[in-house]
């Protein structure tokens, strides 16, 4: 049975929900769909060096302590082809990467710098933060695929998103938004170009009890998989070295 190994960004934390939903899903991604991950936790102060992980998942849990880490770690996925989760501030800092990096634009997120001039990430107007909400899905998508419909009912702990101002360069710049609310809001993105690369505002880590994983988890751990199974990945490096700990099995 291939093993992949993922890298799980973020700064682990007993307070934070999803965290804390990790081992429940990672059992039954092994036991329910025959997926095994040799997970690991890596802090944002330690987010180098994860080129040889056959997946990367920046998981919610912000502010971060680097927001630089968690950029750094999705610039990784990118670049390298890794397959690629965000969700929550993962999504947040997704923005910033493909701003910053591809674009050239100074994005700036309100909760790590409220004294920027500017904001890509902004206070929604009405934080999201213990709702759940209707997703529209655009047809054809990547995650109206996984999910199997065009809509889908999303749990949230949020209170920032994306200026929609934004949306327009960013999408004539190459990202794709294919999940919105009622309103058109952007919910989740996508990059088509890239083998898998997902990120939501919403976070699929609440969805039920944690016993049957979310469809865009179960795609993300499968496509770490195949990775894993084609030889592309590699030796895991410095992502280890640099002070990640192994989750033992259970996250």
């Amino acid at each position: 049975m291939t093993t992949a190994k993922i890298a799980l960004v973020g700064d682990r934390s007993p307070s934070v929900q999803a965290h804390m939903r990790v081992p429940s899903l990672l059992e039954a991604l092994r036991e329910r769909d025959g997926l095994t991950l040799d997970a690991y936790w890596i802090p944002t102060t330690e987010a180098e060096g994860l080129e040889g992980f056959d997946g990367i998942w920046t998981l919610p849990g912000s502010p971060y302590r680097s927001e630089a880490g968690a950029v750094n770690a999705i610039r990784t996925a990118r670049e390298h082809g890794i397959p690629f989760l965000g969700t929550c501030g993962g999504f947040q800092h997704t923005l910033l990467e493909y701003a910053r990096n591809v674009l050239g634009l100074p994005a700036a997120h309100a909760e790590n710098d409220p004294d920027a001039d500017e904001f890509l990430v902004l206070p929604l107007a009405c934080s999201l933060a213990g709702h759940e909400e209707e997703v529209r899905l655009s047809p054809g998508s990547l995650a109206e695929k996984i999910i199997g419909a065009g809509r889908s009912v999303e749990k949230y702990l949020c209170g920032f998103g994306l200026n929609p101002r934004y949306v327009p360069v960013l999408e004539e710049g190459g990202l794709s938004f294919t999940g919105r609310d009622k309103t058109g809001a952007v919910r989740a993105l996508e990059l088509p170009a890239h083998p898998f690369f997902l990120a939501t505002l919403f976070q699929p880590e609440l969805a039920g009890d944690g016993t049957r994983p979310h469809p865009l988890i179960t795609a993300f751990a499968s496509a770490a998989v195949a990775r894993a199974g084609s030889g592309d990945g590699g030796r895991v490096g410095a992502g280890l070295a640099a002070g990640g700990q192994p989750t033992g099995g259970g996250a």
